[in-house]
């Protein structure tokens, strides 16, 4: 099951198919000697994603009727070697819609994961950003390892399905084994069907890959829109290109000192506050709540419902059955934004009368299983992407010893995200560092956004996002909301924020608050 990272923005991606071209490789070719920031991009009308990039299809014509255009950066495989191989990254673009004479640049985004596709997300969510359009071209990529950026490749579809259903909170040593040995299995394959790409898929790659996107796209300076693992990777890049960074958002903020265990805890708390806030919202309507008659009631009902499940599953999306861990991951997928709350309380109504096809189509969302059975390759870059980055690597015993600390930040989800630590245990790369480095002295201004109800990202991060990017470089804004993020909230306050720094400049006293 997933390490806690994982649980980082994915659900922005996954909610859009829920609600609502062939893989580039390696290649070994004639560009040994080519300089590649002097390349031209071939843009083209965009080919149906792949599916690793989560299937479906073209993306829908643009307000005004302007069609979102597609094409592919060539870039090192390995940034120490770059005369070497070369790979494809797979770009998306839609020009600026305003007076030309006022366009400031490209405006590129990452909406997380890591492993989420920008290449099917920057669509899904275009409409929101399109004030944002009037003076950027709004460009978004897949990072290296994930969609058609030389995809890393684990198990197949039917393989997931069995891996998806595993028990990942074990409760003898017999479950404890079964997780260690499928994790070791899931692990195994990654490296016999992605070798060559696992060591190139750091953070700091992909940070290097948008410094060359810049120059390509013209852009004297990185205009950047970073959401969740987003934030992450643009505080990498602000690090090791600092005179380069232009005007930048952080949203839904990674905290950058923490290691994976430490994330992991953190995560527990996010989850367990946005249950709880989920809980106080339904009981305090003037309607019954349907699914308990007290905060404490609600939580307690789905407690009793996650250990019946662990031992008498029930009927899921046929063949496959809602388990413990299927549930889990379907109630943490729903707690990622206010507006799927309804789906929470509609899929646990049905759980309780033995239906567990709402719950099972949420956790299908958050692990990228599309309604046709197939896998986007979401979790295979995710854990790429967290095991190449993060340097620890902890054992069966290290988790049981934590198991109480995790079970008090959260009694529902601190077994989960405990257990998904073991994730990269025997992976065949090593790890980069126990946190990335941000500090970016030199830096423009970068506008950090926290949420004080965020259950991925929790508020905190922000500050310490601030603190560690340095003096005269971060700068926070505070939403009391709840969500994972907050431009996407829809909040006027925010909005108003960000789009007055991308388009006007204005940078925003620090500390502001809007609610």
């Amino acid at each position: 099951m997933p390490n806690p990272p994982r649980l980082r923005a994915v659900a922005l991606i996954a909610s859009a198919v829920l609600l609502s071209s062939v893989l580039a490789g390696c290649g070994n070719d004639d560009t040994k000697d080519e300089d590649l920031s002097a390349q031209t991009l071939g843009w083209k009308d965009c080919p149906a994603p792949s599916q690793a990039e989560g299937g479906g299809g073209t993306p829908s014509p643009l307000p005004g009727g302007d069609e979102w255009q597609c094409a592919t950066l060539k870039a090192p495989l390995d940034w120490d070697k770059p005369k070497g191989d070369t790979i494809g990254l797979a770009l998306i673009r839609a020009k600026a819609s305003g007076d030309k004479s006022k366009r400031i640049g490209s405006l590129v985004f990452n909406f997380g994961g890591p492993g989420g596709s920008g290449v099917t997300t920057l669509p899904a969510f275009g409409e929101d950003y399109a004030k944002l359009r009037t003076r950027y071209d709004l460009v978004s990529f897949d990072p290296r390892g994930v969609g058609r950026s030389a995809p890393v490749e684990c198990e197949n579809d039917q393989q997931l399905d069995a891996y998806f259903q595993q028990d990942a909170t074990p409760d003898d040593a017999a479950e404890r084994t079964e997780l260690l040995e499928n994790t070791k299995k899931f692990n195994a394959a990654c490296e016999k069907n992605s070798k060559k790409v696992l060591p190139q898929v750091r953070t700091t790659d992909a940070a290097r890959d948008m410094d060359l996107m810049r120059q390509v796209l013209g852009d004297a300076k990185l205009h950047y829109f970073g959401i969740s693992y987003g934030t992450e990777l643009g505080g990498v890049y602000a690090h090791l290109f600092p005179k380069s960074v232009g005007r930048a958002v952080f949203d839904g903020v990674v905290d950058p000192t923490q290691n994976s265990e430490q994330g992991s805890l953190g995560q527990a708390e996010g989850f367990q506050l946005a249950l709880d806030n989920f809980a106080k919202d339904c009981t305090s309507k003037a309607e019954d709540c349907p699914v308990g008659d007290t905060a404490q009631d609600v939580k307690d009902r789905i407690a009793k419902l996650l250990k019946d499940l662990d031992s008498k599953p029930i009927p899921g999306i046929f063949p496959r059955q809602l388990t413990q861990t299927a549930a889990t991951n379907g109630i943490a997928q729903s707690l990622y934004s206010k507006d799927f709350w309804e789906y929470l309380t509609e899929g646990l109504e049905q759980a309780y009368d033995g239906d567990g096809k709402t719950l099972m189509l949420l956790s299908d969302s958050m692990n990228g299983r599309s309604e046709n059975g197939e896998y986007s390759n979401i979790t295979a870059a995710n854990i790429a992407i967290n095991c190449a980055d993060d340097k620890p690597r902890y054992t069966s015993d290290f988790v049981q010893e934590k198991l109480p600390e995790f079970r008090a930040a959260s009694p529902l989800f601190g077994d989960f995200l405990a257990w998904g630590m073991v994730s990269c245990t025997g992976w065949a790369v090593a790890g980069a560092a126990d946190h990335p480095d941000v500090s970016a002295a030199g830096s423009a201004p970068i506008l950090v956004v926290g949420n004080t109800g965020d259950p991925a990202t929790p508020y905190e991060g922000a500050r310490k996002m601030v603190d560690a990017l340095g003096k005269g470089v971060g700068v926070e804004l505070t939403y009391k909301g709840q969500g994972h993020g907050a431009y996407d909230s829809k909040n006027k306050c925010v909005q108003s924020a960000v789009n007055g720094y991308l388009l006007d400049g204005k940078v925003p006293a620090a500390g502001t608050v809007c609610s």
